[in-house]
């Protein structure tokens, strides 16, 4: 396991960050604390969760799995913004919220802090600056030591960190997107954001909800039964019928044509594209039971050449948006 710094802070952390939104729910207890177990054994240290996973049964499993743990040795990201209750505000960015809900969370994590805390989503209700200050200030007192994004869109995150330089408040140094070798949208607009503001990426859903571990293969008509892409389990990235398309096909029988050139799993050829793309810290891989961990932990230690990272880039490649399209063709000129 390498390790990498998160954007432009001194926050190192493991190339793979161990996702936890199956504990409580996919894995019970015992399973989670085997899954954790696991992976600290090979070196990982960078844990995310978020006070919705499982109800906040995700980070009552790890708080209880971390009081017998060196605490410092690891670093505990979680997530907040949706409704966790019924109050009034139990939800959003606006400072009554945002200061129970990091006060919730360190509760159930049984930690006196948070390494990382990140915005679930961007809240339009609430002013960018109650947002930002009210962060600060917990950062201030020691309830957080770095801040991050996720499900923001590029002008919400540049705004973001344009106010909170203006201010002099602590920065957002992660993003936190869905990003995989289908699912590329963010390289137009958000990834250069990240890039220009040191703002490291932590892609989630690497594996696409399992699309990319080779269950799919080109000619299936629906998912297997019981599959996460069987009816509309997971809306967040649509159904079967609206997510096959030639392109995707395409990027399917280029994973599978490199993992079989490598020597590798595709699950392992897929994280391991996203960890050489621009901008990237650390993938976010999650896991019902140790042994689908230890197969996604060996997409480390090794590197895709030149030519297969080219053959996976292009296939899933697709036709730039105005204005992008139109800078691209247009002649650069320096004075």
């Amino acid at each position: 396991m390498e390790y990498r710094y998160v954007g432009g802070s001194g926050l190192r952390v493991s190339e793979l960050c161990l996702g936890t939104m199956t504990f409580g729910k996919e894995a019970d207890e015992t399973a989670s604390h085997a899954i954790l177990d696991h992976y600290v054994s090979v070196g990982g240290d960078f844990i995310d969760t978020a006070d919705v996973y499982a109800g906040g049964a995700s980070e009552e499993i790890i708080g209880r799995w971390l009081a017998r743990q060196q605490r410092d040795s690891l670093v505990i990201a979680t997530k907040g913004f949706w409704a966790t209750g019924d109050a009034g505000n139990d939800h959003g960015a606006g400072r009554k919220h945002l200061i129970s809900a990091v006060h919730a969370s360190l509760r159930r994590l049984g930690t006196d802090y948070i390494d990382l805390y990140q915005l679930h989503c961007f809240d339009e209700t609430t002013p960018i600056e109650e947002t930002l200050s009210t962060l600060d200030n917990l950062v201030r007192a020691g309830l957080i030591r770095h801040l991050g994004v996720s499900n923001y869109a590029a002008w919400q995150l540049q705004k973001s960190v344009d106010i909170a330089k203006f201010r002099g408040w602590e920065p957002f140094v992660a993003a936190q997107p869905l990003y995989n070798l289908i699912d590329r949208e963010i390289e137009t607009d958000l990834v250069p954001v990240c890039r220009n503001e040191n703002v490291g990426i932590i892609p989630w859903s690497p594996m696409r909800g399992g699309w990319l571990t080779g269950k799919y293969r080109r000619g299936m008509t629906s998912a297997p039964p019981g599959s996460r892409w069987d009816g509309d389990k997971q809306p967040w990235l649509g159904n079967w019928e609206d997510s096959v398309d030639e392109r995707v096909w395409n990027v399917t029988d280029a994973l599978i044509d490199v993992a079989s050139s490598v020597g590798r799993s595709p699950a392992q050829v897929a994280l391991r594209w996203l960890l050489q793309r621009p901008g990237v810290t650390a993938p976010i891989v999650g896991a019902r039971t140790v042994e689908q961990l230890a197969d996604n932990l060996g997409a480390t230690g090794w590197s895709l050449d030149e030519k297969h990272l080219e053959q996976l880039t292009a296939a899933g490649e697709q036709p730039l948006p105005y204005p992008y399209a139109y800078i691209a063709r247009s002649p650069r000129r320096r004075s």
